[in-house]
């Protein structure tokens, strides 16, 4: 069990049993804790115990680089129609968030990251965040084991190359399978691109990933001008037969 630890602008993502040190005073997790409680600290700061959903751990967790946001997150997620029904491999597991995500919604993944500290890391972040039944990372890289992989109803790409796990597709995806992959820079998302209509994937589009706040002041309403507007972009091609 996991928890989110709420009071006083600050939070904590915390086990039962942890002791916290603060400047708001030393908070104890009770082992019993329960969704709803109040805890104090010895100075007597009051902090709410609630159920953290995704998007907090996206905040919480070890990071080892930029990963994935959330609202990319959702487009995989809501693009591709990924259920509970699906076996998904996904290559360049970095921080782990985008796996985690998927065995959220109760699909199971074997995600591949070949850096090791990235992969102790994704290790510990997905048993933090309760999915490792439905989580599978493997250290390694991909490209030696594409021989043996296959009967994926979707395939997550974040990767340096990604072109080369394209190349494979057919084999890995079911008939009607989905292929999605994350690109920094246009010029990854076109070799991406150019590799689908190779091997024969249609339905292949790529979308812009932008979206930006909108900000309510004294003057006038407009979207804020801070922040990360654009973050990527995002190829969804399909494999019928």
């Amino acid at each position: 069990m996991i928890v989110l630890v709420v009071g006083e602008n600050r939070e904590y993502l915390c086990h039962p049993g942890d002791e916290i040190g603060t400047d708001l005073g030393i908070m104890r997790v009770p082992e019993d804790v329960k969704i709803g409680d109040t805890i104090e600290t010895h100075l007597g700061k009051k902090f709410t115990v609630i159920e953290p959903r995704v998007t907090d751990l996206f905040h919480h967790l070890e990071r080892t680089g930029a990963p994935i946001l959330p609202r990319d997150v959702g487009l995989i997620i809501g693009m591709a129609g990924i259920g509970s029904d699906d076996r998904i491999l996904d290559v360049g597991t970095g921080t782990g968030i985008l796996s985690i995500c998927l065995g959220k919604v109760g699909a199971s993944v074997i995600t591949y990251e070949k850096n090791t500290k990235f992969f102790e890391v994704a290790q510990s972040n997905i048993k933090k965040a309760g999915v490792e039944d439905m989580v599978e990372v493997r250290e390694g890289d991909v490209i030696e084991e594409l021989d043996v992989l296959n009967d994926f109803s979707v395939i997550t790409l974040d990767m340096k190359d990604a072109e080369l796990v394209v190349k494979h597709a057919r084999k890995i995806l079911r008939a009607g399978g989905i292929l999605v992959a994350y690109s920094p820079f246009m010029e990854s998302a076109k070799k991406v691109v150019e590799c689908a209509k190779e091997v024969g994937l249609l339905d292949i589009k790529t979308i812009d990933t932008v979206q930006r706040e909108v900000e309510f002041g004294a003057r006038g309403t407009r979207p804020q001008t801070i922040g990360v507007g654009h973050s990527g972009y995002l190829t969804f091609a399909r494999k019928y037969a």
